[in-house]
């Protein structure tokens, strides 16, 4: 490429970046473009932790022909290293300054890095040519490094890399922090936000004798089931973010039925049922997707596939995708868990129930999600496990004595 050609594809990379939100995505594309611009065949990108170095991404396009694509880094991934210059990652991270190296293997004895062979001792392969560069803000702040490996000529051939280039460089990856950053802080707000909607959530459970552990295993069931039902990962983080306001309007309903450790009279379970309509109301005219979403399985959450449900009673798909997906991610959680009302059930006798209210509770298609996610479901119940859940049913009850 002519220096016409590489400042417009620059161009084109700085766009790509910067419209990238998901972090693990964007990793990931800042390593490919970088390859890409470099004619690099492989490489690895590294995140600044205080004074440490985290191996986020590697790629390589040699081993990913011998090894199958997905398989190159899973010895590395995650790994942390501490921020020293005696390696070349290290190196820069500490200085800023960007590395060209025309073969790992014959750095100068005056240097204070050293190439660090271990990968390709690992994975039986060579690096020769090395560029070191540092993802750096305006104000001189390494956020991380990319390290691309062996550079290819148009015929193929591994060969230095072009120290013309290298200006080029260190603007794509000055672009490429900008990028990681605003994804660091686009994180760091959902999670707020996600946190601010726990604890209002939390407010209403607390009442009921559950605990936050609940709200974050039923929405982490019901992101599992949306996933697995093939929806788009916008929706499936919408729907994260959404579920746990779930029960919120249980904050409306007494105590005494709350908390009622028998079976609920006939009266005392429609006031109940109310807590549906007491959580829409308390969600409405809302304007952000994530709370508008809230309000619609607020209120769905109860219906059933038969019409049999609460509050309107609506029927299949009368009722919201999102309703009966959460529908089946609550029904599990409370088989499953201990309540104030009954021990838990072991995981087989969940499972079983779900199944038997296919087309009467539950939307099948959600039933075939459900179970195309239970590795990942079973994942995070162990991942949020409660104490209280040791005690096991040795039969089963009708559902409708088990989930208010």
């Amino acid at each position: 490429m002519d220096l016409r050609e590489q400042l417009f594809k620059l161009n084109q990379i700085g766009i790509a970046l910067s419209s990238e939100r998901s972090l693990a995505h964007l990793l990931d594309l800042i390593l490919a473009e970088a390859r890409s611009f470099t004619s690099a065949e492989a490489g690895t990108l590294f995140t600044r932790e205080g004074d440490n170095l985290r191996f986020q991404v590697s790629q390589n396009d040699v081993l990913s022909e011998r090894l199958g694509r997905g398989n190159t880094d899973r010895q590395f991934r995650d790994n942390v290293m501490p921020m020293t210059k005696k390696s070349l990652a290290g190196y820069t991270a500490s200085t800023g300054e960007i590395l060209n190296i025309p073969d790992a293997y014959a750095i100068p004895a005056d240097r204070e890095y050293r190439y660090n062979d271990e990968y390709d001792r690992r994975s039986n392969y060579r690096c020769q040519s090395l560029l070191v560069v540092p993802m750096k803000q305006a104000d001189g702040n390494v956020l991380g490094v990319l390290q691309l490996i062996n550079a290819r000529n148009a015929g193929g051939n591994v060969v230095p890399f072009d120290p013309q280039i290298e200006t080029l460089v260190l603007s794509l990856a000055s672009q490429a922090a900008v990028a990681y950053r605003n994804a660091l802080l686009t994180q760091e707000i959902k999670e707020a936000y996600l946190d601010t909607i726990f604890r209002l959530s939390i407010a209403a459970e607390f009442r009921d004798n559950d605990t936050a552990i609940h709200i974050k295993r039923m929405s982490q069931y019901s992101a599992a089931i949306a996933d697995s039902y093939g929806l788009a990962q916008d929706m499936v983080e919408l729907i994260l973010y959404a579920s746990p306001m779930h029960d919120i309007g249980k904050i409306g309903v007494s105590d005494l039925i709350l908390q009622k450790p028998g079976k609920l009279t006939p009266e005392e379970f429609a006031e109940m049922k109310k807590h549906t309509i007491i959580g829409a109301a308390i969600l409405e005219g809302a304007e952000a997707p994530v709370l508008k979403l809230s309000h619609e399985i607020a209120l769905t959450h109860h219906e059933k596939w038969d019409g049999s449900g609460y509050p309107y009673g609506r029927k299949a798909e009368d009722i919201p995708l999102t309703g009966r997906i959460v529908a089946v991610a609550d029904v599990f959680d409370a088989l499953t868990s201990v309540r104030c009302y009954k021990p838990a059930y072991t995981l087989e006798q969940a499972v079983a129930i779900i199944e038997e209210g296919i087309g009467k509770h539950f939307d099948p298609k959600c039933v075939d999600a459900f179970r195309k996610a239970l590795p990942r479901i079973v994942q995070i119940k162990r991942q949020f496990s409660e104490e209280g859940d040791k005690h096991k049913l040795a039969g089963a009850k009708p559902i409708t004595q088990l989930i208010r």
